[in-house]
């Protein structure tokens, strides 16, 4: 597992291409993505459905998917750890920028 690195980011700005470049393997990305739709999908199924029990399973869903890639795919130490909000907002950008074709699916 590569180190997380020591700076300190005073910025969004700053810290997102710090985040891309920690998600370099295509298929961490691809579960990231996977993690961050199924949380889409769970937070409008329990609206529709008002069974608000399913909101309990948007950390393990969310984070489990993309803990996977970063463990298993991309061999480093996810971001959330040093970062959590900063992170959480990174993921919608970088979900925002594939699907805008900014960055590669």
């Amino acid at each position: 597992m590569t180190n997380q690195t020591t700076e300190r980011f005073s910025s969004f700005a700053q810290f997102y291409p710090y985040y891309l470049q920690e998600h370099s393997n295509a298929t961490c990305r691809r579960l990231h993505y996977v993690g961050s739709l199924l949380v889409l999908g769970i937070i409008a199924y329990s609206v529709l459905t008002q069974q608000w029990l399913w909101l309990l399973a948007i950390p393990l869903v969310g984070y489990g998917f993309a803990w996977v890639g970063h463990f298993v795919f991309e061999k480093n130490r996810p971001a959330t750890f040093d970062y959590p909000l900063y992170s959480l907002m990174a993921d919608w950008v970088m979900l925002k920028d594939a699907f805008t074709g900014r960055i590669k699916f």
